[in-house]
């Protein structure tokens, strides 16, 4: 595979949607291609950058802009249209203030209700800090579950020549939580090294990124052999 097909593929491949046989190919020819890397690189970051954004909020006449805009332009219904617009209008301006308290009496009576039945269920008791309390976080990291029970003879060979530090090695995850790709960061970085490494990644069982409860791309995984350490 040369580097365009390859860079043609990678946002499938960084999303999990191309096939099999494509992603084991992108992944061998970002192995020996730092250009492709860098494209794949930047693509996380791209998408990174727009899931963080955050939503425009409309103006707060915007509606009725575009309703005088609508009524300054003239057609066969103009006449009708403008009588339909103010009526319109003036059943908001009658009951658009009946319903903010309403709504605002609603949405206390659920948050309250939520607090109640979590206190119900939980044996959560309002008002005093509970032990051991995990936060309810809309956005959770990727994790390993289970590494694989390989024998990591290589790894540890090439780690007691000359690198105290040990392997730390950072996995990029898809929603499925495959591992689409992982650099080294610290330690050997040897061709015997790789291949064991290919070997405990693929047989080993990892939880993807959640993006409130759904799984998504683009989690990480940092790795070494003395410690694991998750960042999303």
């Amino acid at each position: 595979m040369n580097c365009q097909d390859a860079q043609r593929r990678i946002p499938g491949y960084f999303d999990g949607a191309i096939n099999a046989s494509d992603h084991v190919r992108v992944c061998e020819h970002l192995r020996s291609c730092g250009e492709c890397r860098d494209e794949l690189e930047e693509y996380r970051l791209l998408t990174w950058h727009l899931a963080s954004l955050e939503a425009v909020k409309a103006p707060a006449d915007l509606a009725v802009r575009i309703r005088i805009n609508a009524l300054e332009r003239p057609s066969r219904w103009s006449a009708a249209s403008r009588l339909w617009t103010r009526t319109v209008l003036a059943f908001q301006n009658i009951f658009e203030p009946l319903a903010v308290p309403a709504t605002g009496g609603i949405l206390t009576a659920l948050v309250v209700f939520a607090f109640v039945v979590r206190s119900m269920v939980g044996g959560i008791t309002l008002g005093r800090p509970v032990p051991n309390d995990q936060p309810l976080n809309l956005v959770q990291p990727a994790a390993l579950e289970q590494l694989a029970p390989f024998p990591v003879t290589a790894i540890m060979d090439a780690t007691d020549h000359g690198n105290a530090g040990g392997l730390v090695l950072e996995a990029t995850l898809n929603a499925q939580g495959e591992v689409l790709y992982y650099k080294i960061l610290s330690g050997p970085d040897s061709t015997a090294v790789q291949q064991q490494i290919d070997e405990i990644l693929l047989f080993s069982r990892f939880r993807p990124q959640l993006n409130f409860g759904q799984p998504t791309s683009g989690g990480h995984v940092f790795l070494s052999f003395d410690q694991v350490r998750v960042r999303g």
